[in-house]
């Protein structure tokens, strides 16, 4: 008999602030390009609803523009107008039916703004496109230093952006509450606005929010106080960081933990611990793709900031996940390109790690037809203990 002492680690609920998790499995965001106008359709209702029902505990959306400058592509996702609140909630609705808890991650472009979608590979957008509604437009930045060529250099932002911009996460914030969230994840990493804002290789400005290390900062800490502020006390608030630039980057782990203890201060939950984004001519190698690349940023930011961590990338397996939690290096486990692959992952993974009823992680309507299955395969087989498994294997054999 299974009980909470010897049940993985990875099947046993969290709980963070007035949230519980049932399961330390995560979602993580993964751009769909697939909205209309920032507002998300029937795609999204097919693609997170199948997520929730394969048992993950915490189900992320996509990179959610706060304002529609801030998104990259026409068709990224977005929650600046009212409008898109009862759109989001029918989702959110239907997650929390599955037992899983919705969550959205809000960010803003900057400089990646202007762009064709990922089966494009990002190509920036040209006159030419407005023909078919698709006009280049300029993007917003700590500094005008495109990393790509795109249009338009991107505008470095004065004291006014600055404030327009911080609003807009505000107002973001609220619409999330609205739209039924119950965790929210502020997206500060691969590039986008508050990494470009942290990275000396983005940042050449030198006023307060430039220079050394503090004032590349302040900016991913307004971000986190305004928001804060404007998310329930009682709901999480996790925060993405770019553990390390991308190749020939500057901004390096040393400087995420001193970011994550200011964050921690700011009552950041959680640190989600990825990486790249931002590449320059330094010596920093390329963080390599294999199994588990991020868990020790991960583990570092945990013991060095005193913070939770999740891990993410280059995890597939259920015991890969169940280690990094059981030797303490996150308290979440995060994946996305494996939930495409097989929606059901959890389900699987608790089987796999020898969960007494692995079907419990999924829907009623799905769990008692599984079980049904597997009691009608038991007393097939040995109906009375008359029949063994070969014995019956040749009878079938024989009779048809």
């Amino acid at each position: 008999m299974e009980n909470a002492q010897n049940r993985p680690l990875l099947f046993t609920p969290i709980t963070i602030r007035g949230v519980t998790a049932k399961n330390r499995v995560v979602v993580s965001p993964m751009c769909q390009y697939h909205s209309d106008d920032g507002g998300p359709g029937d795609w999204q209702m097919m693609h997170l609803g199948r997520l929730a029902v394969g048992g993950a505990g915490i189900i992320f959306g996509e990179e959610t523009g706060v304002e529609a400058r801030g998104r990259k592509t026409y068709m990224c996702a977005g929650i600046w107008d009212e409008n898109h609140i009862p759109m989001y909630r029918r989702i959110t609705d239907f997650i929390k039916e599955q037992d899983a808890i919705p969550a959205i991650q809000i960010g803003h472009a900057g400089r990646k703004a202007s762009c064709h979608v990922a089966t494009e590979d990002w190509r920036p957008l040209r006159d030419e496109d407005a023909e078919y509604g698709w006009a280049p437009w300029q993007g917003l930045a700590p500094s005008a230093l495109d990393q790509l060529p795109r249009r338009y250099t991107p505008k470095a932002m004065d004291a006014d952006d600055i404030r327009t911009v911080l609003e807009a996460w505000r107002e973001a914030t609220r619409r999330s509450m609205d739209a039924g969230y119950d965790i929210l994840e502020i997206h500060g990493a691969h590039g986008y606005l508050i990494h470009q804002f942290l990275s000396p290789v983005s940042n050449h400005r030198n006023d307060a929010y430039g220079g050394d290390r503090e004032g590349r900062m302040r900016f991913a800490l307004e971000v986190a106080e305004i928001v804060r502020a404007a998310w329930p006390k009682d709901k999480p608030l996790f925060f993405r960081v770019s553990s390390v630039d991308g190749e020939g980057g500057i901004w390096d782990l040393d400087d995420t933990v001193a970011l994550a203890r200011e964050l921690k201060e700011r009552d950041i939950d959680m640190i989600d611990c990825s990486s790249g984004g931002i590449s320059g001519d330094s010596e920093m190698p390329m963080v390599p793709r294999i199994e588990k690349f991020q868990a020790g940023f991960a583990d570092r930011v945990r013991r060095e900031a005193g913070i939770m961590t999740i891990a993410v990338g280059g995890i597939t397996e259920a015991h890969q996940a169940e280690e990094i939690l059981q030797s303490g290096r996150a308290d979440l486990v995060a994946m996305a390109r494996e939930f495409i692959w097989n929606a059901d992952w959890t389900a699987h993974a608790a089987r796999e790690l020898g969960v007494e009823d692995p079907f419990d992680q999924m829907p009623h309507e799905y769990a008692f037809r599984l079980r049904q299955r597997e009691k009608q395969k038991e007393m097939s087989i040995n109906q009375g203990g008359a029949v063994t498994r070969a014995a019956y294997e040749k009878i079938f054999d024989e009779t048809w």
